[in-house]
């Protein structure tokens, strides 16, 4: 189908050309011009016809035409131009070739030999035999197909070739001379075809007639067949020519017969006058006959008909009837391409050689030797078993034999003193052989036998071995000396097989046992590519490193430095199993390691049963100063796995590696001193920070000796210094140039001396130094931080996490938050501190508070996934608050290990849950009981033998505490009256959720949370109560998960991604607002400025500022769109469940406007209150378990049996602060008490508690907190 698709694709291009012959010649002209292009084009491959232009197919079809208008058969034609549209109507972008001549065999090849000999492209070639009718002038008269009846007499071969473009005038002259001359000497040879033939026959006739009494019968009758072989198409004859021995001064000499030429030999070339015999077939004064009638040997020169390859001459001597050497016939030609195939022992000559190799070497034919050696002989290059004499055949074919498919190399080389060449026959490893490998091994022979190269043949088998034979001209007259052992040690070298230098490599570096299962494995990895690169001694130290990642290693590494580079260049190996590193992943890490990637090179390792990559990058330090690779080696690797490993991080920082010559946990400490900096405000990004160390490296070392001198455990600092560091460091930044940068180097000195505690020297189980820090610090030496100042603080920084525990005191009780605020959890920690410290103001112990940040949260992932990964970094952090904390055991206190102490002890630190940890209780008491520590499950309240927050509502009662206190001041009974109510949260939260149950009378209108928005006009209480309830037990729920029958019409549930919600009346009416649209954000505005008894806290984040406080001040960027201000709230009531949902600027100006709110360290204070009555009652009851007098199980179900006193003692204290201020509100405005006198005379019809100090209350503070009249 194929070859039909592209005959009419071939008719249609004809067609189209007829067509435009016809529209531009008369008639006649057209038809005769179309019948040629028809015979001319019809073996012509489509795709070079369809390549063309219409245009130029016309103009080279008549270009051509007009080539073959006039010819004398006896004068070949070539022409060669370059095709211009204006001069020849017609253009190619390659110069283009005519040739015509008499048809005959041998003219395509020949002309195509003579032009790849002059280094051609033959870019198209098209050849047709015409039958073709000329005049007495030669004028063309009729062209036609020679397969026509009636077609006329005369062939004609006409060759139109295109090559590349040559515009020189002499050179294209030159190529046409050369080809006048090519088609000469085929004109010649073909001419006198049968007389050579004729020749070879009276040869026959001759030999048959006389047998000289010297020459064996047999191979006598052997001469005469190879003769009558040569006959049967098996030899090409080019040329012929006939000596005879004459008698001169009594010595003999062979003269050419005069006329004896036939073929090529009849020019007049130096190519055909070789002498192929010498004076060395004189002997005295007598010629030396060949003992087998006849000779063989190679012409020095290339042929030019039919194949480029060296002709052979053919000698037969000549005898008179007495025996003796008369003359000889000498024929030049070429064994023809069958020959080649077929087996020598069907050769006459060339079996009688086989026969007698193997009556030499003695072996069976039908045994394993024999048909060895018989195979050697089958194969032997043809051209050579013509040539060579039987004892050298002999000898080489054994020595081959003597290989034995072993993977060696050998040299044998036979001496051409006619031909004066070389036949060097080199067998090889197949898996090594290449043609690079060929060239190399061609260029040393041709050193070292001082020869020209002259051609070469490669033979493939499924043998072992491959075998090369280089035909070498000599550059002199004879052949010179060599030592072929020598020179076969030297191929030996260069054929060197890498895979058998690396079992050698790999035995001397890991011992032959080792060595040989490595081998199974690896003997075929390596690449192409990598052992170009790489020597086998290189990929031994390689397989080390690939050995590591067989041991679980995610990443091995081999830093070193080639003799080439200079001081500031390196190379890194990395080692990757399965799959390649993008270059991506790697890139930001060198370059954070202060190093340029000046190129990569990668390479994939195949072992038998596993897949690695090596990756070679070529590295600059940016610098240029020289680096010890001695020194960096071993920081530099460890650093790279730990940060490839996510134990180090991935920043600026780590230019202090190679910059300061500082190790990974070095760098680590200097960055989280760094991170510190951040939380406190300090006014300088990380990116400045690490170049302001970079750019001092003395003083970066002396800062970190100074950490070393004050922690480290073991190595403890004799006296004055620690003095003479801090001194050092004094003398240098007095040569720092830099302001900033001063004043950056010495607050890090500042934070050193700070810094109380860490767990820097401290080790895991396994012996490896912990990926993560903690500092515990004293504030109040750190200059400039954020007010109010803790007693105490413990910074906590690794890859994966960072955190900070601030503490008013050494006995101080808060929970932890998982907090959202990466740039400023510590601005949020210490907002939560203050409200802490007036919590605690109902018990003993102070206000602390702690949060921590998740840095590493997988991309996109789900709820479960967060939350895997949240608790894996809040153990973190637990671990690290208690590296730093002392213990107590039989009432003394023991320090932690491998921790210096410059404070007093402390062992005193408990934790509570908070927003993002309310389930994280029990995991916290796991870490303290895995840690030994003193409080047991005491040390994290609300676990699984605590009381649950949640399940008690406790922070929920309590708050409720505080919204009937309010709504009483109004006359409102929330319990009997029904009330609007907008919430903040949803009912799956813990305040949120508790705090809408806590009323039946409760008409939710609206809420919302992070996801959705949740209307409700006009509810119904007791239904809406019931859903609420439903909602609360679901193990999970969201507002979407709210029956939407039970919403009152114009309500609904809203996506807080929508574009725009759409405004109903009855959502307009209950919040007032007279748009149609809105987005989700204008709509939570609008709720949250709405008339609404009451608005309710119970989730996360900061809605009500001040009007004089901007967003930035607030610290809380995601509620930035939906804040408003204090003076904005028309609600009655403000209940705070959670924490930090107003400023307390804002709570003043809503409280001026007549909004009745507390604080939230007021209105939910009942969760710390109810988890210090959990710790102490813990503390108490856990000394009468270690007495023996209770059991653990008894002291679990005793605290079980105390949930409802504890809640109830809880709630009481929650019901009588609020009591008490309503008592200090009605004794001011009465002008009785401590502050009625001053404010005495200022009467407001509501009140706040909110206090605008930013300082931390003392532990003298009085259980009830003291108010504030603005």
């Amino acid at each position: 189908m194929l070859h039909v698709a592209q005959e009419e694709a071939r008719l249609d291009l004809l067609k189209q050309l007829k067509e435009r012959l016809q529209s531009r010649l008369d008639k006649d002209k057209a038809a005769e011009v179309d019948t040629f292009a028809h015979l001319f084009y019809a073996a012509v491959p489509l795709e070079d016809l369809a390549d063309r232009r219409l245009d130029d197919l016309y103009g080279a079809t008549l270009s051509v035409w007009h080539f073959i208008q006039q010819f004398d058969p006896e004068a070949p034609k070539v022409r060669v131009l370059n095709p211009d549209f204006e001069e020849h109507g017609w253009q190619s972008t390659h110069t283009f070739i005519a040739v015509l001549h008499e048809d005959m065999p041998f003219l395509v090849d020949s002309v195509r030999v003579e032009l790849n000999r002059r280094g051609m492209t033959v870019h198209a070639i098209h050849n047709a035999v015409l039958a073709v009718g000329r005049d007495d002038e030669h004028r063309l008269q009729r062209v036609a197909s020679p397969e026509e009846a009636d077609a006329p007499e005369a062939r004609e071969s006409l060759i139109a070739i295109e090559v590349d473009r040559h515009s020189n005038p002499a050179e294209l002259e030159e190529i046409e001379a050369s080809l006048l001359e090519v088609l000469r000497e085929v004109r010649t040879a073909v001419s006198d075809f049968d007389p050579m033939r004729a020749q070879a026959r009276a040869a026959i006739e001759e030999l048959e007639a006389t047998r000289p009494a010297q020459v064996d019968p047999a191979d006598h009758r052997e001469a005469i067949e190879f003769l009558q072989w040569l006959l049967q198409d098996n030899f090409t004859f080019l040329g012929y020519d006939e000596y005879e021995v004459r008698e001169d001064q009594g010595r003999q000499r062979l003269d050419k017969v005069e006329n004896s030429e036939l073929g090529v030999f009849r020019l007049d070339q130096p190519r055909y006058r070789e002498r192929i015999r010498t004076d060395l077939g004189v002997e005295g004064d007598h010629y030396v006959p060949m003992p087998q009638l006849m000779s063989f040997a190679k012409s020095a020169h290339h042929a030019r008909i039919h194949r480029p390859t060296y002709p052979d001459y053919i000698s037969i001597d000549r005898y008179d009837d007495q025996g003796r050497v008369i003359g000889e016939r000498r024929f030049l030609g070429m064994f023809t391409a069958t020959v080649y195939n077929e087996s020598p022992r069907n050769v006459p000559i060339l079996r009688r050689k086989l026969q007698a190799v193997m009556d030499i070497a003695g072996f069976s034919p039908k045994g394993h030797n024999g048909k060895q050696l018989l195979q050697i002989l089958e194969v032997y290059p043809r051209d050579d078993l013509f040539q060579i004499d039987i004892e050298e055949l002999a000898q080489t074919a054994l020595g081959i034999l003597d290989i034995r498919e072993r993977r060696r190399v050998r040299l044998f080389i036979r001496e051409d003193t006619f031909g004066k060449f070389y036949s060097c026959l080199v067998f090889v490893p197949r898996d090594v052989f290449s043609t690079e490998l060929r060239v190399r091994l061609q260029e040393l022979l041709c050193e070292e036998l001082d020869a020209t190269f002259g051609d070469f043949n490669t033979y493939l088998s499924e043998s072992v071995l491959a075998r090369i034979q280089f035909i070498l001209r000599f550059n002199g007259e004879k052949p010179v000396e060599y030592d072929i052992k020598r020179l076969e040690e030297k191929l030996v070298k260069l054929a060197r097989n890498w895979r058998d230098d690396l079992l050698n490599a790999s035995i001397e570096g890991f011992g032959e046992e080792s060595a040989n299962l490595l081998m199974s494995r690896f003997r075929d990895a390596f690449p192409a590519s990598y052992r170009e690169d790489f020597s086998a001694r290189t990929a031994v130290y390689d397989l080390q490193h690939i050995g590591e990642l067989d041991e679980g290693a995610p990443l091995a590494l081999s830093l070193y430095r080639l003799i080439e580079e200079e001081g500031s260049g390196v190379n890194l190996k990395l080692f990757h199993r399965g799959a390649p590193i993008p270059l991506s992943d790697v890139l930001p890490m060198m370059e954070n390691l202060g190093l340029r990637v000046i190129g990569e090179r990668p390479y994939e390792v195949q072992a038998s049963d596993a897949s690695y990559w090596i990756h070679d990058f070529n590295l600059e330090h940016h610098t240029s100063v020289e680096m010890n690779l001695q020194e960096m080696r071993g920081p530099f690797i460890e650093a790279f796995q730990r940060i490839w490993a996510g134990e180090a991080d991935n920043d600026a920082f780590n230019r202090l590696i190679i910059g300061a010559n500082l190790d990974w946990r070095e760098v680590a400490m200097l960055r989280a001193y760094a991170r510190y900096l951040k939380q406190i405000r300090f006014g300088m990004s990380q990116d400045y920070i690490a170049t302001t160390l970079g750019s001092h490296p003395e003083i970066t070392r002396e800062l970190v000796s100074l950490f070393e001198l004050r922690f480290d455990p073991a190595e403890r600092p004799g006296e004055g210094d620690i003095e003479e560091c801090e001194s050092r460091i004094l003398t240098l930044l007095d040569e720092v140039p830099s302001l900033n940068d001063d004043q950056l180097l010495r607050r890090y000195m500042e934070l050193i001396k700070a810094t109380l505690r860490t767990n820097y020297y401290q080790r895991t189980e396994e012996g490896r130094y912990k990926d993560y820090l903690a500092f515990k610090l004293d504030p109040s030496q750190v200059s400039g931080i954020p007010k109010p100042c803790p007693a105490y603080e413990i910074f906590v920084c690794s890859p994966r996490v960072e955190g900070v525990h601030l503490r008013g005191g050494k006995v101080a009780r808060g929970g932890l938050r998982w907090s959202d605020r990466h740039e400023d959890f510590r601005t949020e920690v210490l907002g939560l501190v203050k409200a802490q410290q007036v919590k605690n103001a109902v018990i003993v112990p102070m206000g602390a508070k702690g949060g921590f940040v998740c840095k590493r949260m997988p991309e996109g992932a789900d709820r479960e996934a967060t939350q895997k990964e949240g608790i894996a970094c809040y153990q973190i952090f637990i671990r690290a608050l208690l590296d730093v904390t002392d213990n107590l055991v039989g009432g003394e206190v023991v320090p932690p290990r491998d921790v210096v102490r410059h404070d007093d002890n402390d062992p005193y630190l408990v934790v509570a849950a908070d927003k993002g940890t309310a389930t994280f209780s029990d995991i916290a008491n796991e870490i303290s009981t895995e840690y030994g520590h003193w409080l047991g499950d005491a040390f994290a309240s609300g676990g699984a033998n605590g009381y649950d927050h949640k399940k008690m509502a406790i922070t929920a009662k309590g708050a409720w505490e505080s919204v009937k206190r309010h709504f009483r001041g109004l006359g409102v009974n929330t319990q009997e009256d029904e009330f609007s109510v907008v919430g903040i949260g949803d009912m799956a939260g813990d305040v949120f959720g508790n705090g809408m149950l806590l009323s039946d009378k409760i008409r939710l209108v609206g809420a919302f949370n992070h996801l959705h928005i949740f209307v409700d006009p006009t509810p119904d209480a007791a239904a809406s109560f019931a859903e609420r309830q439903r909602l609360f037990d679901m193990p999970r729920s969201s507002w979407e998960d709210y029956n939407t029958e039970l919403i009152s019409e114009g309500g609904g549930i809203f996506p807080r991604s929508a574009k725009s919600i759409t405004i109903t009346p009855q959502m307009k009416k209950v919040f007032g607002i007279r748009e149609d649209k809105l987005s989700p954000n204008e709509l939570i505005r609008a709720m949250l400025v709405s008339k609404v008894d009451l608005v309710w806290n119970g989730g996360i984040g900061t809605y009500v500022k001040s009007s004089e406080e901007t967003d930035a001040e607030v610290g809380d960027k995601a509620n930035d769109a939906l804040r408003i201000d204090g003076r904005e709230l028309n609600c009655r009531v403000v209940g705070e469940g959670g924490n930090l949902g107003l400023t307390q600027r804002g709570r003043m100006e809503a409280a001026a406007k007549g909004v009745r709110v507390n604080t939230d360290f007021i209105d939910n204070a009942g969760g710390v209150n109810c988890s210090d009555h959990e710790v102490n009652i813990k503390i108490l009851i856990d000394e009468v378990v270690s007495r023996g007098d209770l059991t653990e199980k008894q002291r679990n179900q005793l605290l079980a049996d105390m949930t409802d006193e504890v809640s109830e003692l809880v709630l009481l204290d929650n019901y009588r602060q609020t009591q008490a201020l309503d008592l200090a509100e009605l004794l001011s405005r009465q002008g009785i008490g401590p502050i009625g006198a001053s404010s005495a005379s200022w009467r407001r019809p509501a009140r706040s508690t909110a206090s605008s100090s930013s300082c931390l209350p003392t532990r003298n503070c009085s259980s009830v907190p003291s108010t504030i009249r603005a």
